[in-house]
């Protein structure tokens, strides 16, 4: 089934603070099976419902190894959005700032790639990188006034930076 289609007889929710609110509900619904009953910040941004889980005792087994349970619970709640309908289907959770504190880590690096290409006038290729991780790089290269291109498939999917032409 299509992105943009729906089953026979169901109509799509159109509504973004619905989808917010429906996904919200979800993950703390999925929260209170292993105990913790929190109140999740949920938000938006570019059409990606942000759901923010606050610190708690549970972080370690909340965001996994490399934050591989953090992006389980995100496929778990845009498939409930999928399967009830709703246009607005992409999510970013987040605990504990994991997520944040990573791309600060991140594009204080990248900063100091931009200053290596402005300097040298060189192109850099950077290692692969998830879409997440290319998303910040190329908002500091945008900063700098660097190109930044990403090239390469799956795995492989890095990004050059060049300098300004």
């Amino acid at each position: 089934m299509d992105d943009d289609t729906v089953p026979s007889g169901a109509q799509l929710v159109e509504s973004l603070d619905e989808a917010i609110s429906f996904a919200r509900k979800y993950i703390e619904d999925l929260l209170s099976f292993f105990g913790l009953n929190t109140d999740v910040h949920a938000s938006s941004e570019d059409d990606v419902i942000e759901l923010a889980v606050p610190s708690t005792n549970l972080n370690g087994f909340l965001i996994g190894q490399r934050g591989e349970n953090m992006r389980a619970m995100q496929f778990l709640v845009s498939n409930a959005l999928k399967n009830n309908n709703y246009r607005y289907v992409r999510v970013n959770v987040d605990i504990a700032d994991y997520k944040k504190q990573r791309a600060d880590r991140l594009a204080e690096h990248a900063k100091e790639w931009m200053q290596t290409v402005q300097q040298s006038g060189e192109p850099m290729d950077l290692e692969p990188m998830n879409a997440a991780d290319r998303r910040t790089v190329h908002k500091v290269a945008q900063e700098f006034g660097i190109t930044s291109e990403s090239t390469g498939l799956a795995r492989d999917r890095h990004i050059v930076l060049k300098p300004a032409a």
